[in-house]
């Protein structure tokens, strides 16, 4: 019993000094001091969204190219892809790396873009233009993808526009039952 009762006493003194400690970083949390929320943010911030630009190519609601330079061919017009396909400029698509890879998009003109975003499919090369610049994020989407970009009954106004900013974030790519 005295065994016990000394091991409760240890981990008590152990509680006790640690208490302090927490208590200090949970005070700088609430106040968002930098080395606290830093730490936090490390480990609970989402992901961060980046700027770029955004035109689209093909028919209004077609699939933008016939397969591009990623080689689909006419998988870009059915399930999984459905035309949820763009170009992207020389730093996304790195010679051809960059085919398959899966990016959120969403643009900023809350006038006629949806608050949601939409996930599109590298399957080409952007032609030259604005995303020529080495270092300059560029889509050239589907007239389908580029439509969705927009609040619902805006997709002709949208497209109208031509040229987009819009944020963008690199996500896994999800295909309900299709392995690809």
């Amino acid at each position: 019993h005295t065994h016990t009762h000394t091991q409760t006493l240890k981990l008590l003194s152990v509680e006790m000094q640690l208490l302090p400690t927490l208590c200090v970083f949970f005070l700088q949390l609430l106040r968002g001091s930098a080395p606290a929320s830093a730490a936090l943010a490390h480990h609970v911030a989402g992901p961060h969204w980046l700027p770029a630009t955004a035109t689209w190519y093909g028919s209004p609601e077609g699939d933008g190219s016939s397969g591009g330079a990623c080689g689909y061919g006419s998988l870009v017009d059915v399930k999984p892809l459905k035309a949820r396909v763009g170009a992207v400029s020389p730093v996304l698509f790195k010679s051809g790396e960059g085919c398959g890879a899966c990016y959120k998009v969403r643009c900023l003109d809350k006038s006629i873009c949806s608050k949601r975003a939409v996930t599109i499919i590298v399957t080409d090369q952007s032609p030259s233009g604005p995303s020529a610049r080495a270092n300059h994020t560029h889509f050239d989407l589907s007239g389908a993808a580029f439509g969705h970009l927009a609040i619902p009954g805006h997709s002709k106004i949208i497209r109208n526009r031509g040229l987009l900013s819009l944020l963008y974030l690199r996500t896994a790519c999800k295909y309900r039952g299709k392995n690809i």
